[in-house]
């Protein structure tokens, strides 16, 4: 799995003019899934993210977790982080999960995320979303399961 964490003070999704998914203060994240991705690799990245110490503290310095500061996460599903482009100019997303396999997996991220307590929000799986979102910092950071060894 691939994640984008974006640090937000506000963000939504919408799908088709409604809005589907609304958050202030948080976290945005773009989840990729790949064809060989299981619920370990959820579970870790899970645990990476509402730890991740990227809010600042009273000083300001990057010193607490979305959990500290009780910020919300909106969740949107990004088959296009699984592109390979190595070749071309086409990128090919065959390594994508399918949706028998990406939907279960990313409502099980969405459920457990939602066992922190915090606010958790969500687009719409496969659906043609419109992302907007007011990047706080900028703070972005990249994450990949794959690294976790």
């Amino acid at each position: 799995m691939k994640i984008v964490i974006q640090r937000v003070s506000e963000a939504n999704v919408k799908v088709e003019g409604t809005i589907v998914g609304n958050i202030s203060y948080g976290l945005l994240l773009l989840i990729g899934i790949d064809e060989e991705d299981t619920q370990s690799d959820a579970d870790w990245l899970i645990q990476k993210v509402l730890n991740l110490r990227i809010f600042g503290d009273e000083i300001g310095k990057l010193n607490l977790s979305v959990k500290d500061v009780e910020g919300e996460i909106l969740c949107i599903s990004q088959f296009t982080l699984i592109a390979d482009y190595k070749k071309g100019n086409r990128p090919s997303f065959i390594k994508a999960a399918k949706p028998d396999v990406a939907i279960p997996l990313f409502e099980y991220f969405k459920e457990e995320m939602a066992k922190s307590g915090l606010k958790i929000e969500s687009g719409i799986f496969g659906a043609d979303m419109k992302v907007s979102l007011l990047n706080d910092g900028p703070v972005t950071i990249v994450m990949d399961s794959k690294t976790k060894m």
